[in-house]
């Protein structure tokens, strides 16, 4: 017998002449948590020219991804009377999109919720690109269907090859389900609002026993899921009276494997999960600390207290680095992240480039300084091992040596408020140092009023403090955090500035960097979780404390 390795053949029905129009890529958005775009995704989100969405608020999500002349298309608008567009009128809205292009070298990604091929428009819109020449392809995503029950912590089989899976949209009339009443099936509905809930009826009134148990999930996949575990019959109750827990569900798994929830569910009981917590930094450089608190389940608001601005007069930068050049320096010491930027674009500047460094020792006060040198191409031959602060760098740098060092100077570039410790504690082991302002730092306008108010009131659940001046700064131009607000500081010397702007200091870092702030906090949080079940009282977000005492104020 012999095998043939030749693909079957396809008989496509008769192609329209290809339009001049851009290409069309229907591509998967998933199902909420921008960790869940594929890596193809992000390729098509980096190349697109025009992106059409079903919802507006995903541009805010995609954005990292995208170009910055990118065009977001709201692909579902509303019309008069609140109704949405048909899915013929979505096609043609594509159709119109691609051909205002005219020629296929640029590109309109189509985004859908979850996985294009599953519970979309994808069909209707494809075969309008077919039939009117424009050229598509598709790229899968991760399916709300069942990346949705896995946030959750339910399993939709309990073991490997076994089991009956069924899903369903909400509001499909052709359902019947009579085939899906019995306790060993686990199914899926998708839908909201009353097409829920009647889906919710339709599976009661087929014979499904009212006891099953049912979860029910909102806003899946995102920093504000909530899952709630009901009987069939409660849930309908709830539903009908309007006292859900999760009035907003989109996703319901019905099945024994609900059961596991309560210990499977891994999303919704990370410490951090639901916190809303202040980060008192320029976006530049908050992307770190940022990313380490959405891993562990919270949102973060960036309130920039300090401008980065050149220095005023550029004439003692352009000497050191023209003395850098010549051979002028032993070492040059990086204090801040800031300080590699403001070097490395006076080099720019100046048509240098790392090359420049050659035969010169680089010392860096931390591990993410010492990142923002190596994304440069340079290494630092020094980085403190314990404290990474001006005085841990001091306590690592060398002695100089008459024998050993040829030459006896320093090249230190810093901020114009920087300390004198590094300055003074190098001069006193020898070497000659040439203190130079590389960057300004300045206090930032306030925040808009909503911003101000939500520090003050209580609405934020923690503030993370990176420096003495970001807790200077924010005091400045925003006020005092509130009390019930969760106040974590990067070391001691930070702590005590907010201590004498009368904060209660709550969490203080084992290490100086941003990462291990999110982790002391983190490990504070779960503190209270422990604290409070111990008490026998609710686990609640420092925000909803200060809510639930407001409100008993409020009855007296």
């Amino acid at each position: 017998m012999s095998l043939s390795t030749d693909a079957a053949p396809v008989t496509p029905a008769h192609l329209p002449e290809q339009a001049d129009a851009a290409r069309v890529a229907f591509v998967g958005a998933g199902p909420g948590d921008p960790g869940l775009l594929t890596v193809r995704a992000r390729d098509y989100l980096a190349a697109a020219d025009v992106i059409l969405l079903d919802t507006i608020h995903r541009s805010e999500q995609l954005a990292p991804w995208c170009r910055e002349d990118v065009e977001f298309v709201l692909a579902a608008p509303q019309v008069e009377g609140g109704r949405a567009l048909s899915e013929t009128a979505r096609a043609k809205l594509l159709v119109r999109t691609a051909c205002k292009f005219a020629d296929p070298s640029h590109l309109v990604v189509r985004m859908m919720d979850g996985d294009p091929s599953a519970f979309s428009g994808l069909a209707a819109e494809a075969l309008a690109c077919r039939e009117s020449g424009v050229t598509f392809e598709i790229v899968p995503g991760v399916s709300t269907a069942w990346s949705v029950p896995a946030y959750a912590g339910v399993p939709l089989t309990t073991h490997e090859a076994s089991g009956e899976l069924h899903m369903i949209t909400a509001g499909d009339p052709s359902v019947e389900w009579s085939l899906h009443t019995r306790e060993d099936i686990t199914l899926v509905v998708l839908g909201e609002g009353k097409s829920l809930l009647a889906a919710l009826r339709g599976l009661v009134d087929a014979g499904r026993p009212e006891t099953s148990p049912v979860a029910l999930t909102e806003h899946g996949t995102t920093v504000t899921q909530h899952t709630t575990v009901l009987t069939l019959a409660d849930a309908i109750i709830a539903m009908e009276t309007g006292r859900s827990d999760c009035p907003e569900a989109s996703v319901a798994v019905v099945g024994p494997q609900v059961e596991l929830r309560a210990e499977l569910s891994w999303y919704e009981t990370k410490p951090l999960f639901g916190w809303s917590i202040l980060v008192p930094r320029t976006k530049d450089q908050a992307g770190p600390m940022t990313e380490r608190i959405a891993s562990y389940g919270a949102t973060s608001s960036v309130v920039p207290t300090i401008s980065v601005e050149p220095p005023r007069t550029p004439q003692q930068m352009d000497r050191a680095v023209k003395g850098l050049v010549t051979g002028r320096y032993e070492w040059i010491g990086f204090t801040s992240v800031n300080a590699v930027k403001a070097v490395r674009e006076k080099f720019e500047a100046l048509g240098l480039d790392a090359r420049a460094f050659a035969g010169l020792k680089i010392a860096a006060v931390g591990g993410v300084t010492a990142e923002a040198l190596r994304e440069w191409g340079l290494e630092p031959d020094l980085v403190p091992d314990g404290e990474q602060s001006a005085r841990g760098l001091l306590e690592a740098w060398p002695p100089y040596d008459d024998v050993l060092d040829p030459i006896d100077r320093v090249f230190l570039p810093r901020a114009d408020i920087a300390t004198e410790t590094l300055v003074a504690g190098l001069q006193e082991i020898g070497w000659q140092v040439d203190d130079v302002t590389a960057y300004r730092t300045v206090r930032a306008s306030p925040p808009p009023a909503p911003v101000r108010e939500s520090i003050k009131g209580g609405a934020f659940d923690a503030v993370c403090f990176t420096s003495s001046s970001t807790v200077r700064n924010l005091v400045g131009i925003a006020g005092k955090p509130s009390p019930s607000t969760v106040v974590a500081c990067i070391g001691p010397a930070t702590a005590k500035t907010a201590e004498e702007h009368g904060l209660r200091v709550d969490v203080i870092a084992a290490e100086p960097n941003a990462e291990a702030l999110v982790d002391a906090l983190a490990h504070h949080a779960r503190v209270l979780v422990a604290q409070a079940r111990a008490e026998g009282e609710p686990v609640l977000r420092p925000s909803q404390r200060r809510a639930q005492t407001r409100r008993s104020r409020s009855k007296r």
